[in-house]
């Protein structure tokens, strides 16, 4: 197994197609906060935002710092309206009695799954599920949850060539991690079918690792013949640290970044006028009304 130190989870992208209704959701129903605002021209080299190379943005959100909490990515392309929902991606599970009340009072559509557990969808239909209980850890996000086809193979790819630790597997479940308690878990669940269908809201999932390591990743992934989608690169972000970072696919195609820690730490600062950036954004973007026009000509 390659060596794993001071590796940590970071966050997991979403694809969006509304921005307005997702804030609306991460805001008021979640709880979370803004971290960050970037805004792009065109497509990233390490296909941050999709298989799209147009215009598009991207926002962190999450409950604190980037540095101690694992938070979200929301990334938007502009003209792309909407998504089509795999079975990849099968939730994210946050433990906070605060987020389960704001939740239950939100008005937002819930199901209760087991006692004290609610689960309720993102736009798009990205799945949480909100506990109420308390958590010893700073962050509420306990863990993300990754449908697999063949939950062995998959939890020897996470071992033994990404380095996290298997902490528990039962009832077709298996979760692995880095580090300690205050690091969010990621929980892999043999879907019934067998077969793992990304559509087309695919995500990403990413960690950090002292960029040192970067190379070593690439080299392990490409020894075991198994897929690298962006070989070590530089990504810039106007008026921000560049950072360096390797792209994998595992067995079921899950994206999953590795990016160099220390530019990243300095990258991922909180910025006070993320709140005010977002609403910028979403004032001056027509798309919405753009696609509600076209609806409009199209039943006419």
């Amino acid at each position: 197994m390659m060596a794993a130190t001071k590796r940590r989870a970071l966050h997991f992208v979403f694809k969006v197609g509304d921005r307005t209704k997702t804030a609306k959701f991460y805001r008021e129903v979640l709880g979370m906060k803004f971290l960050r605002h970037e805004e792009f021209e065109e497509g990233c080299k390490a296909t941050c935002n999709g298989p799209y190379d147009g215009k598009w943005s991207k926002s962190m959100v999450g409950f604190g710092p980037e540095d101690n909490h694992f938070v979200v990515e929301l990334t938007y392309n502009y003209g792309i309206k909407e998504y089509q929902l795999g079975n990849d991606f099968q939730g994210i599970t946050i433990q906070s009695p605060e987020v389960y009340e704001r939740a239950n009072q939100s008005g937002w559509q819930f199901t209760t799954t087991s006692p004290g557990t609610i689960c309720t969808e993102a736009p798009g239909g990205y799945k949480f599920y909100i506990v109420n209980q308390a958590t010893p850890s700073k962050d509420p996000v306990q863990k993300v949850t990754l449908g697999v086809s063949n939950l062995q193979r998959s939890v020897d790819y996470w071992t033994n060539l990404c380095g996290m630790e298997k902490q528990s597997q039962a009832d077709g479940k298996a979760l692995l991690g880095f580090g300690g308690e205050s690091q969010v878990r990621l929980e892999l669940k043999q879907v019934a079918t067998g077969k793992i269908d990304r559509g087309t809201a695919f995500g990403r999932i990413a960690f950090s690792c002292p960029r040192e390591q970067l190379p070593g990743i690439q080299d392990a992934m490409t020894k075991a013949n198994q897929t690298v989608i962006t070989p070590l690169v530089s990504l810039d972000t106007p008026g921000k640290a560049t950072v360096e970072v390797v792209i994998l696919g595992d067995p079921d195609g899950h994206e999953i970044c590795f990016v160099g820690d220390e530019a990243f730490r300095e990258l991922s600062q909180v910025d006070q006028s993320a709140d005010d950036l977002v609403n910028e954004a979403m004032a001056a973007d027509k798309s919405v009304e753009w696609f509600e026009q076209k609806n409009k000509s199209q039943n006419k």
